[in-house]
This record gives C-alpha cells, structure tokens and sequence, in this order.
C-alpha cells in the first residue's frame, strides 16, 4: 500500500500554513509568487507534451473516446448525483470541491505506471493521458463555469479570463515553443520536475494560508471529513468496476481494458491543484482537500489492483497482443515517456 512521499511534502505544506499563514505584505507576495509559478507550471506542461505523439494515438480513437468519456462525463455525473449527500455527509463546500475533483483531468504518471505492471497497452495510456491532459486544459474551465457557477467561491466570466491567461496562454507558448526548448526540457527533466513539485507545494501554502485567514477551515469536523472519505472511496469503487466491466462490454482486450480502466479511474492532482487555485481563490483550500485524499486513494488501491493483474494468466489474449502489445509495453513506455512528457508523478 504506497504512500505518496509527496503527498506527506503536502500535509507538511498545509501544516505549515495552518501554524503560520501568510498574512499582509507576505500574503501579496506569496499570492504574486503563486500566480507566476502556476503560469510557469503550464509553460512546462506544454512544453514537454508532443502533439504529434497524441495525435498518432487516434489510430486507437474507441479507446481514447471512452478514457474521455468516462474523465469528463461519467465522473461529472456521479458528482452531480452527490448533491443528495448534503448536508448529511458533506458540508456544501467540501461538496463543491468533491465536484470539482470529478472535472478535473486524469493521471499520466501513475496511468502508465500502473498499466505497465499489470501487463496491458502502455502506449494506449500514455496517449490516453496525454489527451486527457490536453482536453482538460479547456474543458475543466468550461465545466466548472457551467456545473459550479457563483458557488464556486465566486467563480465569474473574470475567473474563466484567468484561466486562459493563467493556464491556457501560457501551455498554448508552451507549444509554440517546444521545437525550440524540447531538447532542453529533456535533458533537464529531473530537476525541472522539482520546480514542478515546489511550484505545486507554493500554490497549496499560499491556498491554504487565505483559508486560514478567512477562517474556512472551521467549517470541517473530523465528522465531516470521515464522511467525504467514504464518498470518495465510493466514488472510487464505482469507476473502477464501470470502467473495466463497461470495457469488456465495448469488447475491448484486456491490455486495452486495463488501460482505460488506470487512465479512466484517476484524476491528476497536478493539473487540479492550480487549476482550483485560479477558480476558487480564497475557498480553493476546501475545494483542492477532496482532490488531494482521492489523489492518495486511487494510488493505494490501483497499486494492488495493478498487483494482481500482472498475475493474470495471458492466454485469453492470444491473438490479440497486436493492440496491447504486453510483450513489449514496458519497452514502449519507456521509449514514449520522453516524446510525450508527463506531469509531475503527484499528478
């Protein structure tokens, strides 16, 4: 049962805002940091994604259709259905983040990760992800401003110019720029991955310092947060069985059903943190809270379930490793990560 170390770099983060938030001049200047960080963040993430890899994956579309499917309409569903857990279970904001954690894009990293010990089509995630990554980039906005409107901590047509001029802008640069600084990116990946992670723990200090000052996190018991964690473990299991029983309904092998069922199970923490830092402002300590325990529950589940299906016996696909591919997929994950680029292995 893994434990994300960056999930503990996380809590330690939040921990420090909550003992010591920023406050006055130091607000203004942590909050001026975050925005250029998380701009800076998007170049990256534009910069290292190779469209010309994820628009060769269309040759697979029915697989990619149903990743996109079930990331940007399954989940929104089910999280609309969990309105009816108010205010029984959930608090309205812990609701509204709860919400906002099933539009958010799905994982690179641990989707490929995960598909490649349990011995299915690794390619079909790495470009699944991709395009789950780059749709995302747009239509989480656009889904947040038609689902959570005002509620979203003053979520508005100024929040939506953000977005663009925050996230869309600079990927979009990223892009245009990536013939130019690609090789560089490459060679730099390591430590461009701790600028990652340190942009993504700024973004959570400064988030969760505004909390503290506007004294939100008095609206969470421990009450409170058991029962959003039994949701999410709900919501979880859910699309976990839809994805692989709805896969071997559309008749898909079992390398390509276990591809959407890692990359169409799990939402990616580093697109979703700065994304709900621009959106929700101020409440976006609440709303990133669901986002960052389902991060750490899709990890510690898919790692066993990844477990026990690398022990499945491989006759039933016979015939059918021309699409999977499980012979070679650790070969091909390898010699695809670099072309592709991924976010940060929190995502």
């Amino acid at each position: 049962m893994p434990v994300d170390p960056y999930i503990l770099l996380l809590l330690g983060t939040v921990g420090l805002a909550v003992l010591v938030p920023a406050r006055g001049t130091t607000a203004d200047v942590a909050s001026g940091a975050s925005t250029a960080a998380i701009a800076f963040l998007f170049f990256l993430y534009g910069a290292r994604l190779s469209t010309r890899e994820a628009l060769d994956g269309l040759k697979h579309w029915r697989l990619h259709v149903t990743v996109l499917a079930c990331t940007f309409v399954i989940f929104p569903l089910l999280g609309l259905a969990a309105r009816g857990l108010v205010p029984v279970f959930l608090t309205d904001p812990l609701y509204q983040g709860l919400l906002f954690l099933t539009l958010v894009p799905s994982t690179i990293q641990s989707s490929i990760a995960f598909t490649s010990i349990a011995r299915g089509n690794v390619p079909a995630a790495i470009c699944a992800g991709s395009f789950s990554s780059l749709v995302g980039i747009v239509i989480t906005p656009l889904l947040a401003a038609a689902l959570l409107g005002s509620s979203g901590g003053g979520f508005s047509a100024d929040s939506l110019l953000e977005i663009v001029l925050q996230l869309l802008v600079p990927f979009l640069a990223g892009q245009l720029t990536r013939r130019w600084i690609g090789g560089f990116i490459t060679r730099h990946k390591k430590v461009l991955g701790l600028v990652d992670r340190g942009s993504i723990l700024l973004v959570v200090y400064t988030a969760f310092s505004e909390g503290m000052v506007q004294g939100i996190w008095h609206q969470v018991s421990p009450l409170r947060l058991g029962g959003l964690m039994v949701v999410e473990a709900v919501l979880l299991a859910l699309m976990l069985a839809l994805t692989w029983y709805g896969a071997k309904a559309l008749r898909f092998d079992r390398g390509d059903r276990i591809a959407i069922q890692f990359a169409g199970s799990k939402k990616s923490l580093a697109s979703g943190l700065p994304m709900a830092s621009v959106l929700f402002g101020a409440h976006a300590s609440l709303a990133v809270l669901p986002l960052m325990l389902f991060h750490q529950m899709q990890l510690m589940v898919c790692a066993v379930i990844a477990k026990r299906r690398s022990h499945d016996p491989l006759a039933e696909d016979a015939g059918e490793t021309g699409e999977s591919g499980e012979v070679s997929a650790p070969e091909s994950a390898a010699g695809s990560r670099t072309a592709v680029g991924t976010t940060t292995r929190s995502g």
